[in-house]
């Protein structure tokens, strides 16, 4: 069984222009098993993930859906994870189950992006929406051992060009998985106000601080409110986000 990055890499290589034979001496490895990963497999299989992907395809100078991948790559850095150990990688979001509008903009989103086909597992409090396919480790490079707070999580640089390009929609996937919108009542000097503010938690300092990156690219003051929550309660701030997050549903 070779690593699954030598496979995406020969995938690559190949889809980039080259032919089996070059690929095969590029990356070391038989003619055969290589024919067998970019042609044979690929012709046999045209439903599948394989002509989806933008990272390994060069006909697609990018996602189909880039509104889609911007959202679902917040929601994978803020409730997701990728299995790579199992016979065809899988990935998973953790959903909040009174929420049916989050299920289902996720389960739109990984079909947009690259599913062909999505599961919904019920869990204790949540449903994993979940999607096999051998290139979502293509598209969310992040994966990897561990929690995602306890090992760096740095975008490769085509990713921060569509968040750059599209930072509402990424903020609107790392809201609606690690955040909310809530009403926050304060009383001062006997006088009770009442207000409605964003926030965000998350205790990897690379997702919370992509997450303000997106915001000043947005415009939106924030605060960190603790060390792993970040707060924006100015009403020009929450106006800027209702346009682009809104609340769960």
């Amino acid at each position: 069984m070779h690593p699954l990055e030598i496979h995406t890499l020969a995938r690559r290589i190949y889809f980039s222009g080259c032919t089996v034979a070059e690929t095969a001496r590029q990356v070391g490895l038989p003619y055969q098993t290589v024919w067998h990963w970019c042609r044979d497999r690929t012709e046999r299989k045209q439903h599948g993930t394989a002509l989806r992907c933008f990272r390994c395809n060069p006909a697609l100078a990018g996602p189909v859906d880039i509104v889609s991948y911007a959202y679902l790559l917040g929601l994978y850095l803020g409730d997701g994870h990728l299995v790579t150990s199992t016979k065809a990688p899988v990935l998973r979001v953790s959903c909040t189950e009174i929420y049916p509008g989050l299920i289902d903009a996720c389960e739109q989103a990984m079909l947009a992006v690259l599913a062909a086909r999505v599961q919904r597992t019920p869990k204790q409090g949540c449903v994993l929406v979940q999607s096999s396919g051998a290139h979502w480790p293509c598209l969310l490079p992040q994966h990897g051992p561990g929690k995602k707070h306890e090992r760096p999580i740095v975008l490769a640089d085509w990713q921060r060009r569509i968040v750059a390009d599209h930072p509402g929609d990424f903020l609107r996937g790392l809201f609606h998985s690690d955040g909310c919108r809530a009403t926050n009542r304060v009383t001062t000097r006997g006088k009770v106000y009442v207000y409605p503010r964003y926030m965000f938690s998350n205790r990897s300092t690379d997702i919370m601080g992509l997450c303000q990156w997106a915001l000043d690219l947005l415009g939106v003051e924030w605060r960190m409110n603790m060390p792993y929550s970040l707060s924006v309660a100015r009403r020009s701030a929450v106006a800027v986000l209702d346009r682009h997050v809104g609340p769960k549903h």
